[in-house]
């Protein structure tokens, strides 16, 4: 064989192997951005499935909130109820001085 014949033949090779690994690459590449679309997907479901129980617990909060506040509104209520009737005693007698 001619040296000009296997030259010609190495370089055929070497550009079909070149277009496989393009290929290749093009693939791995359309892969991971499906990937990466799927991941985004992923995250935002699992953000939707969470706003359920984000919502069940800000009412929980504004439920502790209520009672809390009615608690110091009442507590707060309780002096000026004496003072409207100072003919009533307190619950808890004042101490003895001996």
């Amino acid at each position: 064989m001619d040296w000009s014949i296997i030259i010609f033949l190495v370089v055929i090779v070497g550009m079909i192997l070149y277009v496989i690994g393009i290929y290749n690459k093009l693939v791995s590449l359309k892969n991971r951005f499906g990937n990466a679309f799927a991941q985004i997907e992923v995250q935002l479901k699992r953000r939707y499935d969470l706003i359920p129980n984000l919502v069940e617990t800000a009412k929980g909060y504004i439920q502790h909130e209520r009672e809390t506040l009615e608690a110091v509104t009442a507590a707060e209520m309780l002096p000026a109820h004496y003072l409207i009737k100072p003919n009533l005693t307190p619950a808890v007698p004042p101490p003895s001085k001996i």
